[in-house]
């Protein structure tokens, strides 16, 4: 199937990357949000951060603006009803991307494929409530989408292999790499990450290190580009913790139970960069341990 127009739902920090990419690779993309100013600041980052690749000789100034007219926005879902391929992308709770899935079925053409960026949730699950199973896959970008080559591809029971190899070829088209995972809690990146992180956060607690002497053990020791503290402030420490949740529940392994530390953090609304506040305090000139 040759897919020609892109949908993409949500314009958070995820969805915003994902519109970049496509439109720059030649997609038609339509962006949706219910806020009309999350779609402005994402139009407006989308700008910016392209114009960085232009500065830097990655993209010409003429591919930008060609890309920038690929991007129309809107806070109606009906309106990506004529859509090849539907990618979700709003907030990591199941409830909320079934209710979108819902509201989107009378709308789609029997041929458009519906996907999720979800880092964790079933793809079978999700899937089963669509009236598309077998064209429904896991569509996985990694953070920040525009910088890194990864794309978990997730099959639920049910997806078929057209619908794979269309996707497959799609990930070409983008420039990146795919790695096909089984439908199982977190796949593979946050089946590995998310409880190294964890554990980090549990070193935290227990009092073996302290923030700063954590990040800097695996940024020199383990020559990891972040510390798993400084990682998890980027990631967004609700986040973490609902991975880890759908891990412990989904396994049911006493080893994937989430640090109460991290808990303690989200209940303070402490959740990382995007809140100036995680386990570091962002509100000066530089980031500073909270711990």
């Amino acid at each position: 199937m040759d897919i020609r127009t892109v949908g993409v739902v949500g314009a958070g920090q995820m969805g915003n990357g994902i519109a970049h990419v496509f439109a720059l690779s030649g997609f038609d993309v339509v962006l949706n949000d219910i806020s009309t100013d999350a779609l402005d600041k994402a139009v407006s980052l989308i700008d910016r951060n392209i114009e960085r690749q232009v500065s830097r000789g990655k993209v010409s100034a003429e591919d930008k603006a060609t890309a920038m007219g690929r991007i129309t926005t809107t806070t109606k879902l009906p309106d990506l009803g004529p859509c090849d391929l539907i990618i979700e992308a709003a907030t990591e709770r199941e409830t909320v991307k079934q209710a979108i899935f819902e509201d989107l079925l009378p709308h789609i053409q029997p041929h458009t494929i519906l996907t999720s960026n979800t880092s964790s949730i079933s793809i079978t699950r999700l899937a089963s409530r669509t009236d598309r199973p077998e064209r429904f896959m896991g569509f996985h970008f990694m953070n920040p989408v525009p910088v890194m080559q990864l794309v978990e591809l997730i099959r639920g029971i049910a997806t078929d292999e057209p619908t794979y190899k269309t996707l497959l070829g799609v990930v070409e088209k983008l420039g990146k790499t795919a790695a096909s995972a089984e439908d199982f809690p977190a796949f593979i990146v946050n089946r590995i990450l998310m409880p190294m992180i964890n554990e980090a956060v549990y070193t935290l607690y227990e009092g073996v290190g302290s923030v700063r002497s954590i990040d800097q053990s695996l940024k020199l020791g383990a020559n990891h580009p972040m510390g798993p503290l400084e990682l998890a402030d980027f990631i967004g420490l609700d986040t973490c913790l609902a991975i880890m949740n759908v891990l412990h529940d989904g396994l049911a392994d006493t080893k994937y139970r989430p640090c109460p530390l991290l808990v303690k953090y989200v209940e303070a609304g402490w959740l990382g960069r995007k809140t100036e506040r995680g386990f570091y305090d962002y509100r000066g000139e530089e980031p500073v341990p909270t711990r």
